[in-house]
């Protein structure tokens, strides 16, 4: 099987690993762990604008803001980008020293504070060929709702011990006596 984006370019999943062979995605239980990670956090990134964009515009013209296509880096410090910024990106990566900070959770502030200060591609700088075969014939990845409730389904919760383990343990923590503890007491909040 092929590898394919979901949702955004950029990201791509081993088919096997997140499909089905009826072409449906797998139970999230059966998706690896690295594959569920990224298809989950894409339920959140779909919607979000493009950073460059957000960069020019802020917070007070968001409205303004392209919808992101294309997502780089790694979970929880991805950075996203509308097709007309993506050569942008490159341009940074490839020739301004982006690639040192590839896998350094600092990968998107660096471009931010590049893009911020004014950098930005040569006109007509090549960006990317993506390749969309036929991305009408995937099917669209669960809501957020719907992966909240597969992770939660048939979760019970587990019990964390607390209590330290071995020759670390002292005999404060063996035993409490609570017999002369009033749980009853009021105590001022702030």
């Amino acid at each position: 099987m092929a590898k394919v984006s979901i949702g955004l370019r950029g990201w791509r999943f081993e088919e096997s690993e997140v499909f089905t062979e009826d072409g449906e995605f797998k139970p999230l239980d059966e998706i690896p762990e690295d594959p569920r990670e990224r298809l989950v956090r894409l339920t959140y990134l779909v919607e979000q604008p493009c950073d460059a964009c957000y960069l020019i515009h802020g917070e007070e013209e968001v409205e303004r803001c392209a919808q992101a296509a294309i997502v780089y880096g790694e979970p929880g410090d991805e950075l996203l980008l509308c097709n007309d910024h993506e050569a942008d990106f490159l341009y940074w990566y490839r020739e301004e020293g982006g690639k040192a900070h590839r896998g350094d959770p600092a990968f998107r502030d660096r471009f931010h504070e590049w893009f911020a200060a004014g950098g930005r591609a040569p006109e007509r700088y090549e960006g990317l060929d993506h390749v969309e075969t036929d991305p009408d014939g995937l099917p669209d990845p669960p809501d957020p709702q719907e992966i909240h409730r597969r992770l939660n389904e048939g979760f019970e919760g587990r019990r964390i011990n607390l209590r330290k383990q071995g020759a670390e343990q002292s005999a404060d923590d063996e035993e409490l006596d609570l017999d002369d503890v009033d749980l009853g007491t009021e105590y001022p909040s702030r």
